[in-house]
């Protein structure tokens, strides 16, 4: 009983993460309405979702600061392999192919989680999470609606793209054996947000908040995007990772284009096709499907 509450909980945690990560959008298209390009919108959410870490983290125990010297190759694959390659993938995809396209080449992540799980840490691939897959990468394309330009140099930024996502479930569940889940998003954000800061020319992207309307407002902004896009999901995500499988994770967290289709529709007046309404049922039912106890 009390590991079947622990799935549940881990479950809840992951779902959270996959619905913040889908109202980022709301951020996004602020942020770029005020001049700033998505390498620079990427650099300020990690800066400051890195210091929001770091803040929990110096009010947790002091041995939790620390990390083996041994382990930092683990956290650089974390920081820069994970968190900033798929970013640099995923915007480099999307100046080359419609933002559809690139969508769906992103959330390949479960299928690189699902396989990449079964090779290293041998979970079974079940009927039931190979169905969810394919249900949850089918409800992805018709969300996102496939089309648009797909070139071979595209097809690779885009799988590259959903690899460095996925690659956070099999890194992190290696990470939580050893430290504790503010020890292991306070250290990743902290080299993913120094990476970043070395490439998104910090001298233009601090003009541009001078020269914003009220450059007080878009700091606060900027802060309030790291808090609700990166801390809280990425907190939630790492801590259900203690209790759920890093395969099942990666699916629950799909659901995060179902939310941003929706948001779509609800704030900025898009239109949702019949196609979308399918992919978002497909979604909820690999969430479904993922959540029925297991049965031999």
């Amino acid at each position: 009983m009390q590991k079947k509450n622990k799935d549940t909980v881990g479950s809840l945690l992951i779902l959270l993460a996959g619905i913040l990560w889908g109202s980022m959008g709301l951020f996004v298209r602020r942020l770029s309405a005020l001049g700033f390009d998505s390498l620079q919108i990427t650099a300020g959410r990690l800066c400051f979702a890195a210091l929001f870490f770091w803040i929990i983290l110096l009010c947790r125990p002091a041995q939790e600061r620390r990390i083996r010297l041994a382990d930092l190759p683990l956290f650089l694959g974390l920081g820069l392999a994970s968190i900033l390659f798929f970013t640099f993938c995923y915007f480099s995809a999307i100046s080359l192919m419609s933002l559809s396209a690139a969508a769906i080449l992103l959330y390949t992540s479960p299928i690189w989680v699902t396989l990449l799980s079964a090779l290293l840490f041998h979970e079974k691939l079940t009927a039931a999470k190979l169905a969810a897959l394919c249900m949850a990468f089918g409800g992805c394309v018709l969300v996102s609606g496939f089309g648009g330009g797909l070139t071979a140099r595209g097809l690779l930024f885009g799988l590259g793209a959903g690899f460095g996502y996925g690659l956070y479930s099999i890194l992190g569940s290696i990470a939580l054996r050893r430290y504790s889940a503010f020890t292991v998003t306070a250290w990743t954000f902290l080299i993913a947000a120094l990476g970043a800061f070395c490439i998104c020319r910090p001298a233009l992207m601090l003009a541009t908040v001078s020269a914003a309307p009220s450059p007080g407002g878009t700091v606060l902004f900027f802060l309030l995007t790291g808090f609700v896009t990166a801390v809280i999901p990425f907190l939630s995500y790492t801590l259900g990772l203690r209790s759920v499988e890093a395969g099942k994770a990666a699916i629950l967290a799909t659901v995060e284009p179902m939310v941003a289709s929706l948001l779509g529709v609800l704030v900025f007046r898009e239109r949702l096709a019949l196609s979308a309404v399918c992919g978002i049922l497909l979604i909820l039912g690999a969430v479904v499907l993922l959540s029925l106890p297991n049965k031999k």
